[in-house]
């Protein structure tokens, strides 16, 4: 079954109070209605009919006073206040007489019995007291005396019953209006304490029960709750939270499964926040470690690129040397025949060759050591190539042919120098040819021709020699180009791995302000310095 919602209960108390309320009020309203309407009845109609009957009463005893005053007083201006008595109190008795017929218009049969009887009455005394007036003022007042004791006095009697009988009827009539009030007074009065004690028990209990359903909803006093999710805003996770027996669904059930929850996350955030900072510190020394490497690495790529280029240099001297010894040879083959004079000069240029011969030796040895410097070189930088992952690949590649042209170089250069050995070993034997010039000249002739084939194919030889170091030189350089941009990539990484280790400490920093209990250890993290760049 489904709970009602707080808003549905206190909107249903608080709507039933209004309608009680609401009621109430509407109850007293027709109470003071009724109060009111009866108390208008009581002061227009029996009250002011008694108020007139006891002015019929008053102005009858006025009339009757004065008229026998006349009887008794003597001096004309007596007689003449004592007729204007008369003379009002009967316009008054006639006057007050009429209004109480008409306010008896709509009363009981009784009330009208009385007035018509006094009415009745009236029309007989009122000829007579005035008769007797007449009477007095002739100066007739044996006469007037004897009227009055034999008609007046019967008269005014009766009259008198009957206005007595009357008032005493109103005042019946009034005291059991005044009952019938108090009555409805009471009544209304133990109602209105009933509903007002019926509304006050139904808000106790409606009080009471949303009370208790508050409660179970938040399983705790409001404050309690207040200081329960400020410890959770403060980073306290490590409290516990008191729940009642069987409480699964309260507010601070709910707040209690929230904090178990949140503290398992941040126990998880934290320790996987700590390997992040444990891994980018060696990350960025890794970096580092690379960033020196590369650095070293690009020197010595530059050395030797400008090895290569001097390299590159000897080698077009020599292929150009070779020229000219070629052509040297072939004029002197031409010559040989002239004289023992040109014997001399070929024999110097003969020394001139095997010193040639001997530096262009050195510099195939040179060559040789740099092409097996370019291989090792070129080995590493593939080994770190693959190291650097995806960014290392193209280096990779251009490592691989660095070291395909280095062995080439490396095979070529044991090739000249097998033929440049074995050219230092004729010209060797060329010269003590050449000493014996003057006897053996068409030897030296025939050596000098053979010399010239040999020192042709080293032209050939040094040519190719010379493309294939032009070739290893344009492949070092791009090696220099490929390893200062690896440098460069290299500084962005390290520059990024500086970065992701302060946001490392910062969220170790972050997730540490929460206190996680002593299930939870913590250990510290030190900020490092940024690496150098």
């Amino acid at each position: 079954m489904k709970t009602a919602s707080v808003r549905t209960m206190l909107g249903g108390a608080f709507a039933l109070l209004l309608v009680i309320s609401i009621a109430i009020s509407g109850f007293a309203l027709s109470a003071l209605a009724n109060a009111n309407m009866r108390f208008e009845e009581y002061i227009q109609g029996v009250h002011a009919r008694a108020n007139l009957a006891a002015q019929v009463r008053q102005d009858i005893d006025k009339r009757a006073i004065a008229a026998r005053n006349l009887v008794l007083v003597t001096t004309p201006e007596d007689m003449e206040i004592e007729k204007a008595i008369v003379s009002t109190a009967h316009r008054d008795v006639a006057l007050h007489l009429e209004k109480l017929k008409e306010l008896s218009r709509d009363s009981n049969g009784e009330d009208k019995r009385l007035i018509s009887e006094m009415d009745r009455v009236e029309q007989a005394y009122g000829p007579v007291a005035l008769n007797i007036v007449e009477l007095a003022l002739a100066k007739k007042n044996d006469e007037a005396i004897a009227k009055m004791n034999k008609d007046c006095r019967p008269l005014l009697a009766a009259l008198v019953k009957v206005s007595d009988a009357y008032a005493k009827q109103a005042a019946q009539q009034a005291f059991e209006q005044v009952q019938q009030a108090e009555n409805a007074y009471s009544n209304q009065r133990n109602a209105l304490l009933l509903a007002c004690g019926l509304a006050s028990l139904f808000a106790m209990v409606a009080g009471t029960l949303i009370t208790r359903h508050l409660i179970k909803s938040l399983g705790a006093e409001p404050h309690d709750l207040g200081a329960l999710a400020n410890r959770v805003a403060d980073g306290d996770l490590a409290s516990t939270v008191a729940l009642n027996p069987g409480d699964s669904s309260s507010v601070v059930a709910s707040m209690a499964r929230m904090q178990s929850s949140l503290r398992q996350v941040v126990a998880s955030v934290r320790e996987n926040s700590e390997q992040v900072s444990t891994a980018s510190t060696q990350i960025a020394q890794g970096n580092q470690d690379l960033s020196t490497r590369t650095e070293n690495q690009a020197s010595a790529l530059e050395e030797t690129a400008a090895s290569m280029e001097e390299l590159n240099s000897t080698v077009r001297k020599n292929a150009e040397a070779a020229l000219q010894a070629n052509a040297l040879a072939i004029n002197a083959s031409d010559i040989a025949a002239k004289g023992g004079t040109i014997v001399n000069q070929v024999v110097g240029t003969m020394k001139g060759i095997n010193e040639s011969s001997r530096k262009i030796s050195d510099i195939i040895g040179v060559i040789d050591g740099i092409a097996f410097q370019t291989n090792i070189l070129a080995l590493n930088a593939a080994v770190e190539a693959a190291r650097a992952g995806e960014h290392g690949r193209g280096f990779a590649v251009v490592a691989s042919e660095v070291r395909s042209l280095a062995g080439r170089s490396a095979n070529a250069a044991k090739e000249i120098k097998a033929l440049i050995d074995a050219s230092v070993e004729r010209v060797e034997s060329g010269t003590a040819l050449v000493d014996e010039a003057g006897v053996i000249m068409s030897d030296v002739v025939a050596s000098i021709q053979r010399v010239t084939t040999l020192m042709g194919e080293i032209s050939t030889a040094s040519a190719e020699q010379s493309t294939g170091v032009a070739h290893v030189a344009e492949a070092v350089n791009h090696m220099e180009k490929a390893t200062q941009q690896n440098a460069a990539l290299v500084e962005e990484m390290a520059a990024a791995a500086s970065s992701l280790k302060a946001q490392a400490y910062d969220l170790v920093n972050v997730v540490s302000r929460f206190k996680l209990g002593d299930g939870h250890t913590h250990r510290h993290v030190t900020p490092m310095k940024a690496l150098p760049r």
